[in-house]
């Protein structure tokens, strides 16, 4: 059975991740690529789907030891697990070394003290878990073969197959270091290199230093930024730019219930606004690729903006479900693909055009074309700004006129001007800011609710939307406006949890609700950081401090988010880690530094 969502550690090369659990299990890992075919899937089923464990033997049918201690070797993606025995102690060693050749997973098992009988239980299953691959012996190497896909096996220890499980039992003493690893490539390529751990380990060990020193954030919360950077970067495709919402598909937001959605894309709204946190923190050259990414991602087909792509700028992300797949904790269905990358989300021009203009700002060198793309989109938004959309949260229900979408249309339209009146652009300057004009009293008049001091979730509704939270940290209306204040109070009284979370917006259990799903879900941390920044931009800093550091609590013990939280059961739900989660960390941590407001 796979562990708690938190219990996992994230290890990555900038082109796939993978997950390993406390007691040493690998039961996530998708080759070659974040959106390949996974060959450990116990994650979203049970052992007989893949899974790679190395830690201290125990007997039969036992329960495997977690280890004692974990951390990240500094600033890194190096994972250390180190185990406490009656024999001894013994630290294991995960990483993925940024690659120029075939995508490798290596593991490094040191004995600390005494002597500790280990053992390495590698059960490859390729295609989610379905297919069971080709295992055999070529010139002295372990090779998995299936199809397209070949898996390559590497260690000076003995190994044997039982029950279709490669197997290694040792023992280490203190100062021995054996590695195991696994490479993959096309199965009708030569095999690749005979890997070389110990200068892999170094040469990650000094790419990720190189990375972070580049960081330009150096106020009381470093230690959290810093993680939440090398999360973003670890969910970078380093060969296009394209940054995944997280490196996992159908982890749940309810546990049990079938919110189970596949997360392994470039959504255009989760990657513009981690564009505008690594530029905030001094990594233009991400920056630059990410733009890069998104004018080939979108072509010269504004028109047909959608709202996800693949992550090399795939269009086409068919939605299926793998029935086979029990499901993390029997959370079904279990997805691949994702139906919503051809829904209309307005707010989506809003977050690129505001990303453009950041970048533009922070003086990212110009590129034409992207002057060109950002003019592109307000003349489509100048025609479709007043149809009705799915909204920033991908309901599944019928489109509404979201007030959120309507704001973000009026971010874009400001943020083009503004470019125009730096004399980098050119446009329909008046009629345009008349266009501004319409879309702001439209929201003013139709989506705020006079009665209760409060915008709503859409036009003519009564629910609320902790969407609504942003009004105000985009300039659609200053902080102190009686409107904004009375949103963000009313959002604190209807959609927060018993621990002071913020929630989406209402869900209605086994009823269809809002979104078109039934059942219910966690608090969306991004939507509590959300509330952490409106509540320091109205002067109530220490409020938002307190609520900040708070939401810092929620981390697992290696500093890793989810993109919710189950107040009900006090544990982390959803796809992880969650790019949305990490980005309005490093937002609020940077905007409580600016004030002033932390404890300490």
């Amino acid at each position: 059975m796979a562990g708690r969502i938190e219990d996992y550690a994230l290890i990555g090369d900038m082109q796939t991740a993978a997950l390993v659990c406390r007691d040493g299990t690998v039961d996530w890992l998708c080759l070659p690529r974040f959106d390949s075919h996974a060959i450990f899937a116990g994650l979203l089923g049970t052992g007989e789907h893949g899974f790679w464990r190395i830690g201290p033997a125990c007997a039969p049918g036992a329960e495997p030891p977690s280890a004692a201690r974990r951390t990240y070797r500094g600033d890194s993606l190096i994972l250390e697990s180190d185990w406490d025995t009656g024999r001894g102690t013994v630290r294991v060693t995960d990483f993925m070394p940024p690659r120029d050749g075939a995508p490798q997973l290596i593991r490094i098992v040191e004995g600390v003290s005494g002597r500790v009988p280990m053992r390495s239980e590698l059960r490859m299953r390729f295609s989610y878990g379905r297919v069971v691959p080709w295992v055999h012996k070529h010139e002295g190497r372990t090779v998995a073969v299936a199809g397209p896909d070949s898996v390559w096996f590497d260690t000076d220890v003995e190994t044997y197959g039982k029950a279709l499980t490669t197997y290694a039992d040792f023992t280490v003493a203190p100062g021995d270091r054996i590695a195991f690893t696994i490479s993959w490539e096309p199965s009708h390529k030569e095999p690749p290199p005979l890997p070389e751990p110990e200068q892999s380990l170094e040469a990650t060990e000094d790419f990720w230093r190189d990375w972070v020193d580049h960081c330009t954030y150096h106020g009381p919360y470093r230690e959290a930024v810093v993680r939440s950077l090398i999360t973003l970067k670890a969910l970078t495709y380093a060969p296009t730019g394209g940054i995944v919402a997280a490196p996992t598909t159908s982890l749940p937001e309810e546990i049990g219930g079938v919110r189970n959605w596949d997360y392994r894309y470039t959504w255009l709204r989760d990657a513009a606004i981690t564009l505008s946190s690594l530029l905030r923190t001094g990594y233009r050259e991400e920056a630059r690729a990410w733009r890069e990414w998104l004018l080939r991602a979108v072509a010269g087909d504004p028109e047909n903006l959608q709202i996800m792509y693949g992550i090399a700028g795939e269009r086409e992300l068919g939605e299926a479900e793998l029935d086979w797949l029990p499901g993390y904790e029997n959370s079904t269905p279990v997805r691949v693909g994702n139906g919503a990358a051809h829904q209309l989300q307005l707010d989506v021009y809003g977050e690129v055009t505001e990303a453009l203009h950041l970048a533009h700002m922070t003086g990212l060198a110009r590129n034409d074309y992207a002057s060109v793309l950002q003019l592109k989109l307000i003349r489509y938004l100048e025609d479709h700004w007043q149809e009705p959309d799915e909204g920033i949260w991908e309901v599944r229900g019928p489109r509404r006129h979201f007030v959120h979408s309507k704001v973000m249309a009026w971010v874009a339209v400001d943020r083009t001007i503004k470019l125009i009146e730096s004399g980098d652009a050119d446009g329909p300057l008046e009629r345009w800011k008349q266009l501004r004009d319409d879309i702001h009293r439209d929201v003013c008049e139709k989506g705020y609710d006079k009665e209760r001091n409060t915008f709503t979730q859409s036009y003519g509704s009564q629910e609320l939307d902790a969407s609504l939270l942003l009004i105000p940290q985009m300039g659609f209306l200053p902080p102190d406006d009686k409107r904004v204040i009375g949103t963000i109070e009313a959002i604190q009284r209807e959609l927060s949890t018993s621990d002071g979370f913020i929630l989406r917006y209402p869900t209605d259990g086994k009823d269809e609700g809002v979104d078109g799903l039934p059942g219910d879900e966690g608090a969306f941390l991004a939507c509590s950081f959300w509330m952490a920044d409106d509540l320091a931009m109205i002067g109530r800093v220490d409020e938002a401090r307190k609520l900040f550091e708070k939401l810092l609590s929620l981390r697992n013990d290696l500093g890793l988010l989810a993109e919710e939280w189950d107040p009900r059961l006090q544990r982390q739900v959803g796809n992880f880690p969650q790019a949305f989660s990490h980005v309005p960390l490093i937002d609020t941590a940077l905007r409580l530094t600016a004030s002033g407001a932390y404890g300490g």
